[in-house]
């Protein structure tokens, strides 16, 4: 039974994945600007620790 319908097994399982990848990244979304400034901040934090052992 399944052999005669593969492809539609198929893009079906394809389509639930894609829709679960979808769902999980809105749900997990940071802002661009939250983005920058941990970037920044671990930069900073960084740098300090950097010029401390110098």
């Amino acid at each position: 039974m399944i052999a005669k319908y593969w492809k539609k097994v198929g893009l079906l399982i394809l389509i639930i994945a894609c829709l679960f990848n979808i769902t999980s990244k809105l749900v997990n979304f940071t802002s661009l600007g939250q983005e920058l400034k941990s970037s920044a901040t671990y930069m900073l934090s960084h740098e300090k620790v950097e010029n401390k052992t110098k």
